[in-house]
């Protein structure tokens, strides 16, 4: 047997700035966040243009998935699931639940693994499956894809032209990949920060880069509390310290635009790099780039019915392993 539909998951953001405070009081639900913190962000939204741009970047990718998907004997849906913004990952399950969707592959679209970034996810699609009761298809995640070849060969593409163009200019280029912080706790528990380095690792190998460093970004929570890093500021103001003329970020921990690309880097690590007199350059994130698209495609084919051993199963409630022997 094979999966007859795709869930596409993925974390959800404001369409307008009107939806802005709606949707931080969702992601922050329970947390006891200062005021003057949840103003804080929606001010980096209003710099942004008031409104984030991954629901449309996510639907790029399903269209994009869907059509690969497609075979001459049909093919399957791919639904879109946010975990904090419609459409839910409950209206995406209902929606494939009523298109008589039985067993459906969940994309969950984060390179790497961490409880916020994965767990959360999963726990998500439980939770909406049990409310569904005897309706819910079953659903099995794809594994990690932090080293897929097609994954890597997507960055490396994206980056080859704004490394290009910064070499061009002249004077030395740090290059620094980066991703979201998370609790150093978090990352050791499950091995985060060595997916992080592995990904950029097999990037660095396909451009041909002999020196480059790996950094993070988007920090929250307890200023007490350790967090990844170093920060891409700090790194910044490192490379502006031994003369460096350029820093090119490669943001691979992302992968289309949102907030945290568009305010964190393009705003924020910026402004810092100009005001140290360091040239700056993002490169894009792989958003719907045909290798990455086809990667996705390898993911859900990856994933078989029956007795496995690589693939989360969520049915009923119960997460399992199975085996891959016959």
């Amino acid at each position: 047997m094979s999966a007859d539909a795709v869930l596409m998951i993925a974390f959800g953001g404001p369409a307008k700035f009107e939806e802005v405070r709606p949707f931080l009081a969702n992601v922050l639900k329970g947390r006891p966040v200062p005021p003057a913190r949840v103003e804080q962000v929606v001010e980096q939204y209003r710099r942004i243009g008031g409104r984030s741009p991954i629901l449309e970047w996510t639907v790029r990718q399903a269209r994009a998935l869907e059509e690969r998907l497609r075979t001459p004997g049909g093919g399957m849906p791919v639904v879109i699931g946010m975990r904090h913004w419609p459409p839910t990952i409950a209206e995406g399950l209902e929606r494939l639940a009523a298109g008589g969707a039985r067993r459906v592959v969940g994309l969950i679209m984060a390179p790497h693994r961490s409880p916020a970034s994965w767990e959360k996810y999963v726990e998500a699609v439980d939770e909406a499956r049990g409310r569904m009761g005897e309706r819910a298809p079953e659903v099995r995640c794809a594994d990690l894809w932090h080293v897929h070849p097609l994954f890597l060969r997507s960055v490396a593409a994206v980056a080859q032209p704004v490394l290009s163009a910064e070499g061009a200019r002249g004077g030395k280029v740090l290059v620094v990949f980066t991703a979201h912080s998370v609790p150093v706790e978090m990352s050791r528990a499950s091995g985060y920060s060595d997916q992080v380095e592995a990904s950029a690792h097999g990037v660095a190998e396909i451009l041909g880069l002999d020196e480059w460093k790996v950094a993070y970004q988007s920090r929250s929570g307890r200023p007490e509390d350790p967090w990844l890093g170093p920060d891409i500021r700090d790194v910044i103001g490192d490379a502006a310290r031994v003369g460096c003329a350029a820093v090119v970020v490669i943001p691979i921990g992302f992968v289309c635009d949102h907030v945290e690309v568009l305010f964190d880097l393009d705003i924020q690590a910026r402004e810092t790099a100009e005001r140290l007199g360091v040239r700056f350059a993002r490169v894009p994130t792989v958003g719907d780039h045909p290798d990455f698209i086809e990667m996705l495609a390898d993911a859900v084919w990856s994933v078989r019915w029956g007795r496995l051993e690589t693939e989360t199963a969520l049915d009923g409630g119960a997460e399992v392993k199975p085996s891959r022997s016959p």
